[in-house]
């Protein structure tokens, strides 16, 4: 069972990375095309601005679920990975986006509850 939860840890946590760093990326380079580009931010109300900070917070985000240790941070990282996804799913259908819009912040907040569900005992924050 514990290898079950290790190897179910790591593949999502490292596609959880994949989307994460995929979409930075987008965001951080400002293209009109693909996933989290500027045409969408624009039809959602959002400034374009706003691309360049999701953009690099998703890839600090990626950065901190990866390395080692760092309990207190992978916590706030998966907290604002939370927020993103919910912020998404939120923004589209306030646009009047459809199901399908949703569908890759679903599979984002798939992927985060997954990965944090079956964190390591050893890199969670102890609280007493």
């Amino acid at each position: 069972m514990q290898k079950f939860k290790k190897i179910t840890y790591w593949v999502a946590t490292l596609w959880l990375s994949l989307g994460l760093v995929a979409t930075g990326i987008v965001q951080i380079m400002h293209t009109a095309d693909g996933v989290g580009g500027g045409d969408m931010m624009t039809q959602l109300g959002y400034p374009i601005y706003l691309m360049t900070l999701l953009g690099v917070l998703k890839i600090l985000a990626t950065v901190v679920l990866l390395l080692p240790r760092l309990s207190l941070a992978k916590q706030w990282a998966y907290a604002g990975i939370f927020f993103l996804v919910v912020g998404a799913i939120y923004s589209h259908f306030a646009a009047g986006g459809g199901f399908v819009k949703i569908l890759p912040a679903l599979l984002m907040g798939l992927l985060m509850v997954i990965s944090w569900r079956y964190l390591p005992e050893n890199r969670k924050v102890s609280v007493f």
